[in-house]
């Protein structure tokens, strides 16, 4: 299952700006005085970012709180999903599987969509910056997402920064840098093609497993002789370990190559090879993926930790400890024990976020209205037959320590259909509670 023209059409409406956010430098322009909406007649709620975080707010705040100004803004013409986007690089799904158009839910829930990259924030004035001009808002919901830390292997270096992405994409921010990591697996001829697993936290702790996974099928199918190497920082594969592991044993015995404890010591993307605690390794091919942390908007707006790289939250209401009218939604919050994952981005959103926001609001005590969420993940290990696997993980709240705790850990290493099958129903009713 190929790309398509159609698919490179679209994929020109995702990915347009997504390299230029990478680059702080260049991400912000000056702010505009023009006012895109009138003032609201209460309180309005903006929302930046469309991911999973992002929509999910926007759909269950309005329908929560229908009285509230909801506004989502958005720099992406049109939502793609980067859960299920291994499987389509694995070739097991058409690309329409993974987009959606935002107007849609916005006509249904009644919200209003403005598509438009954020340029600042300012958080005297409670105004949120576009190139086209300035929202203002009472309550902010930042659900911005990640960034890639290149600076971590370059440091500072931004023309090698830049070269990385461009010839070796880390494909963890949906758009352009799916069709380029497609275009390389689907055309590798052979060799040592080399996958990095960034260090924790980062987003989605199996993807890279994964997708590794998807990669070595392909080659699989394509009769490639070559290796896939796989450079764990970590000792370990983690989370389903024993499932990811039987799968490389048993399906990609002679193709993949897994080594731990490989924390990346320099990466020389020009003569290809990388050094770790765990050797040097030559590649003719790779999958680069760098350090991630909370992508650039929430640092130009004082958000995040420096020590960290996220931005600290109070763990139950996802409030910002920095500015008390501003929630950070999904990836880009530092809540110790969730996964960066779609799942617990729409799971913590509305069983945590949005009741946090409407008890606050109507001057209720959050904590009597949050329920914890939980989270399931499915793993595609196997393209023909189509199997996976999954974990998934019940949260309880300790409203004594006001944290997330975990209650139950379901995993299930064995491989089948019957949860490939499973997973492609997850991802539709994933898509139908935030779209539909």
């Amino acid at each position: 299952m190929g790309i398509s023209r159609r698919d490179i059409f679209k994929l020109a409406g995702i990915g347009a700006a997504i390299g230029i956010s990478q680059f702080p430098s260049l991400a912000f322009s000056a702010k505009t005085t023009n006012r895109l909406l009138p003032p609201s007649k209460g309180k309005r709620i903006v929302i930046v970012g469309g991911g999973w975080a992002g929509v999910t707010a926007a759909k269950y705040l309005k329908r929560e709180i229908p009285d509230v100004d909801v506004v989502l803004i958005e720099q992406r013409k049109m939502f793609m999903s980067c859960p299920i986007s291994n499987v389509w690089l694995g070739g097991l799904v058409e690309f329409d599987f993974l987009i959606h158009d935002f107007l849609t839910p916005a006509a249904k829930y009644g919200y209003t969509f403005i598509n438009a990259t954020v340029t600042g924030i300012d958080r005297d004035k409670r105004r949120v910056y576009t190139e086209e001009g300035y929202v203002e808002y009472d309550y902010l919901v930042l659900a911005p997402g990640i960034r890639y830390n290149y600076d971590a292997w370059f440091d500072g270096d931004k023309d090698m920064a830049r070269y990385t992405q461009t010839h070796y994409p880390s494909a963890f921010i949906p758009g352009s840098e799916h069709l380029r990591l497609k275009k390389k697996v689907d055309n590798f001829e052979g060799g040592t093609f080399v996958l990095v697993v960034p260090p924790p936290p980062h987003r989605c702790p199996p993807a890279p497993y994964e997708r590794a996974a998807m990669i070595a099928h392909v080659f699989r199918q394509n009769e490639v002789k070559g290796k896939l190497i796989i450079l764990d920082p970590k000792s370990k594969i983690a989370p389903k370990g024993p499932g990811f592991r039987m799968a490389y044993e048993q399906l990609y015995l002679d193709i993949v190559e897994y080594v731990p404890n490989a924390k990346i010591k320099e990466v020389d993307p020009v003569k290809k090879v990388i050094k770790t605690t765990a050797g040097d390794f030559k590649f003719d091919d790779a999958n680069l993926n760098p350090p991630h942390q909370a992508a650039d908007i929430a640092w130009k707006a004082g958000l995040v930790n420096p020590k960290t790289g996220w931005c600290d939250v109070d763990p139950v209401t996802l409030q910002s400890k920095v500015d008390p009218r501003i929630f950070i939604a999904g990836d880009a919050n530092s809540v110790k024990g969730f996964p960066k994952s779609g799942d617990m981005a729409n799971n913590q959103t509305k069983y945590m976020l949005v009741r946090a926001l409407k008890a606050m609001i109507q001057g209720k005590d959050p904590l009597d209205y949050i329920k914890a969420p939980t989270n399931t993940c499915y793993s595609m290990v196997n393209g023909e037959p189509k199997e996976a696997i999954v974990i998934n993980v019940i949260y309880d709240i300790d409203k004594q320590k006001r944290k997330p705790v975990k209650k139950k850990v379901n995993v299930e290493n064995e491989r089948s259909s019957r949860l490939a099958r499973a997973t492609f129903e997850w991802a539709k009713a994933m898509y139908r509670d935030m779209f539909s």
